[in-house]
């Protein structure tokens, strides 16, 4: 399995305990934050995030909220929306905002994992497509 480094966004502990617990048994780097203000300060400070597990209802700042400051702030992190089925149109929303995905909870774990590796190689790719335009547009030439 590629290696992948996640960030889980739920206010919900026991949950979040728990998923972070089952992830990292399967070799994934995990921060686990309890709020949308602490899970940008983390991408703030830990560039190695290349995707956000993110719970679409929290109090203060929801998931929505959260998905609209990450993609603007850190456009190329990738986010996987987590929902219960009260808020699927919130999910489906957000992926009109920008998410890679969304499940619905409780999530299978193997294909939490998949989604997210998904999300992981989309971001490198764009990564790799930026590195080559500005070595083009420094050496002029084709790469």
């Amino acid at each position: 399995m590629d290696h992948i480094n996640l960030l889980l966004v739920d206010d919900e502990k026991a949950f979040l305990d728990t998923l972070t617990k089952r992830l990292e048994k399967r070799g994934v780097t995990v921060t686990a934050v309890y709020s949308g203000k602490d899970s940008l300060e983390e991408l703030e400070t830990k560039k190695s995030i290349e995707v956000v597990i993110l719970d679409v209802k929290m109090p203060q700042m929801d998931g929505i909220q959260t998905l609209i400051e990450i993609k603007k702030r850190f456009p190329l992190v990738e986010v996987i929306m987590l929902t219960g089925h009260a808020t699927v149109e919130t999910a489906i929303d957000g992926m009109k905002l920008g998410a890679f995905d969304y499940l619905m909870k409780p999530c299978d774990i193997d294909l939490l994992l998949s989604k997210a590796l998904n999300a992981a190689d989309k971001k490198k790719i764009h990564e790799e497509k930026i590195m080559e335009a500005r070595i083009k547009e420094i050496t002029g030439r084709r790469v």
